[in-house]
């Protein structure tokens, strides 16, 4: 007995570092994604993606933090800060927050008014992965990147490098599998399970469905659009381009377009039944919200506004001429208030 107890001993150690071994490879495992998740909604992404909501929390820029990682319940309450990165660009699933960050980014006012994001800033612009619940960062791609969207287990994203400029990329969710997909670039924000949507920047502005499955793409609508939002019913918002921009819904089966107003829009974000978005006009434009038939016009403030992010109790917006975050409720818009959610240091 006295010779077999070291041996006991010995396995008992071997077995302890092993299950130690296996359960740090286990805790560093990529958690992949079953379906087709959508990381972030189309209007979100078209404005610069600075608010993600998913599962009941939103993941957002802090203003109060030059624009770093924070998380919130939709209703504001819980702020937890998760990095010290300028984020923009942000997606989610059940287990990761995906993002792109800019840490050149200030969000005080500049001599233009608003946020100021660089284009593209090598070794600031990377694409990251991050916990839901924060800590340490892990790069996907330490290039340029802008225009992110995840779609299942890969990030569609427009990558810049020296020699081919801007062009279409994915990566898997592990940072694996990096590939070029295009030698143009095209917007990847509107989604829908396995497929995004978007307009034709070279040759035409038809609206085109990229499958994710396959990596091609078919034309579905032979307009001249830009931005397009396409849901999972087949409706479609459009800037209207051979119209100075006017805001249009169509059914893209019945391809019967209906003009919801006749205003030269900036940007825009659908989210339900509500249409927020920004009217130019050179003797006053206005921020307002009109709902998806056409009906209940309403002009939420007058001035330029960016950056119009949706969550589901409060709709975000910037003020261009002071770089103020501002929100007014989502599903009742009316008066804005300024957005400070404060600093966790």
């Amino acid at each position: 007995m006295k010779k077999a107890l070291p041996i006991i001993v010995i396995l008992l150690i071997v077995l302890g570092i092993a299950g130690l071994v296996f359960y740090q490879y286990q805790d560093s495992k990529v958690q992949m994604n079953t379906g087709y998740v959508n990381g972030n909604t189309a209007g979100n992404l078209y404005n610069a993606g600075l608010f993600c909501e998913n599962n009941g929390t939103v993941f957002f820029s802090n203003p109060d933090d030059n624009g770093k990682l924070y998380s919130m319940d939709a209703d504001g309450s819980n702020l937890t800060k998760l990095c010290n990165d300028t984020a923009m660009y942000i997606n989610a699933d059940s287990n990761y927050v995906y993002y792109v960050r800019d840490n050149t980014a200030t969000f005080q006012s500049s001599t233009n008014g608003g946020p100021s994001f660089p284009y593209f800033s090598y070794n600031n612009n990377s694409l990251c992965r991050i916990d839901r619940a924060g800590g340490k960062c892990t790069i996907l791609d330490e290039d340029p990147c802008i225009y992110a969207s995840l779609i299942g287990n890969y990030i569609y994203y427009l990558h810049y490098d020296n020699e081919t400029a801007t062009t279409l990329y994915k990566i898997k969710i592990d940072g694996t599998e990096k590939t070029k997909l295009s030698d143009t670039y095209v917007f990847t924000c509107s989604t829908d399970g396995r497929y995004f949507f978007y307009n034709g920047m070279q040759y035409d502005g038809y609206i085109y469905r990229y499958d994710t499955e396959t990596d091609s793409s078919v034309m579905i609508y032979p307009h001249n659009t830009y931005k397009p939002t396409v849901t999972a019913d087949g409706n479609a918002y459009y800037l209207d381009v051979d119209r100075n921009n006017a805001l249009v819904h169509v059914d893209i089966a019945s391809d019967n377009p209906v003009t919801l107003t006749n205003d030269s829009v900036d940007l825009y974000n659908v989210y339900g039944s509500t249409i927020f978005y920004q009217n130019y006009d050179k003797d006053g434009s206005k921020l307002c919200c009109v709902q998806n038939d056409g009906s209940n016009y309403k002009v939420l403030a007058q001035g330029n506004y960016s950056n119009i992010n949706v969550t589901s109790y409060y709709t975000y917006f910037t003020d261009f001429r002071t770089g103020n975050i501002l929100y007014t409720s989502t599903s009742n818009p009316d008066a804005l208030y300024a957005f400070h959610p404060g600093i966790i240091e």
